[in-house]
């Protein structure tokens, strides 16, 4: 098979749709925008707009909260440090902490600490030092034999 010979499947690219060239292609004068009119002309956005009734958006009952600050931790379970663990891409005989789990490749950014969870199984004696665990993984880690140090988050 040559360079030029390569082409796409039938059907799978659509050609991009020509409008305003002319009456011959059938999106041709006002472009399929109708005569007159609000949507007719450029730089329209109506979005929720009712025309004077009260919209779906108002209507509603607003329920919840988002806190501004709340602090977003990246998650890792205990099973797949047990995983990077066998891999040799974590030593369990050192001291493991965020940046090592950083660099290990378990999670791509720290954000405001490491919290581990407690899904999956460990066996390896490690010791951890992190931001924030689960109460089951804190048990879990010490049933195997390792210790797990949680740092007050900074706020």
């Amino acid at each position: 098979m040559k360079l030029h010979e390569l082409s796409d499947n039938e059907g799978a690219a659509r050609k991009k749709k020509r409008v305003a060239r002319g009456p011959g292609s059938g999106k041709g004068k006002t472009a399929g925008r109708g005569i007159k009119g609000q949507k007719s002309r450029s730089g329209v956005a109506i979005g929720g707009y009712e025309g004077g009734q009260m919209p779906l958006y108002r209507r509603l009952p607003k329920r919840g909260f988002n806190k501004p600050n709340a602090l977003r931790f990246a998650v890792i379970n205990l099973g797949l440090i047990e995983k990077f663990v066998g891999l040799g891409k974590l030593d369990a005989s050192k001291e493991i902490t965020e940046d090592a789990l950083v660099a290990a490749g378990l999670t791509s950014h720290k954000r405001d600490g490491i919290r581990i969870l407690a899904k999956g199984e460990i066996k390896a004696k490690v010791t951890l030092n992190v931001t924030g665990a689960s109460a089951a993984a804190i048990e879990a880690v010490k049933a195997a034999g390792g210790s797990i140090t949680v740092a007050a988050a900074a706020e």
